[in-house]
């Protein structure tokens, strides 16, 4: 009878240790631009669920039109090329962070302000949809921790 306990208290601790059925994000947040007019950026962590699939595009709701970017260096320039859409394997990660991966949001509202928020929406090759609020930080600002 004990063995049984012991396998069962095993199986529920090992419950906490498996990761998410579906896709979530982590710390998604905008960083204004320096110079009105031009474009923000933005950054997030994706968590791929139980199957893969690919993100196909991300939409601000306060902006006209978002890209995904990649960064990276040619000839000794640094260089943005386009990306249509990125895998995301079950339970894989994407990371859009400074110097790599990155959204280019283009003519974000002039109201938008350090500490507001947009909501961003992640569609994938599957046709499903996730949204999340991103919060804005100054040109100058620190990354959010």
């Amino acid at each position: 009878m004990q063995r049984w306990w012991t396998i069962a208290a095993g199986a529920l601790m090992l419950t906490g240790c498996l990761k998410p059925a579906t896709i979530e994000t982590e710390d998604p947040w905008v960083r204004l631009p320096a110079v009105a007019g031009r474009p923000a950026s933005g950054y997030f962590t994706l968590h791929g669920g139980a199957t893969s699939t690919s993100l196909v595009a991300v939409s601000a709701d306060r902006a006209i039109r978002t890209e995904m970017h990649r960064s990276m260096t040619a000839n000794g320039a640094m260089t943005m090329q386009p990306v249509r859409d990125l895998p995301l394997p079950a339970h894989g990660t994407i990371r859009f962070a400074p110097g790599g991966l990155h959204l280019m949001i283009f003519g974000l509202d002039p109201a938008m302000k350090k500490g507001d928020s947009t909501i961003l929406t992640f569609t994938f090759a599957d046709g499903s949809r996730l949204e999340r609020k991103a919060w804005a930080v100054g040109a100058g600002d620190p990354a959010p921790d």
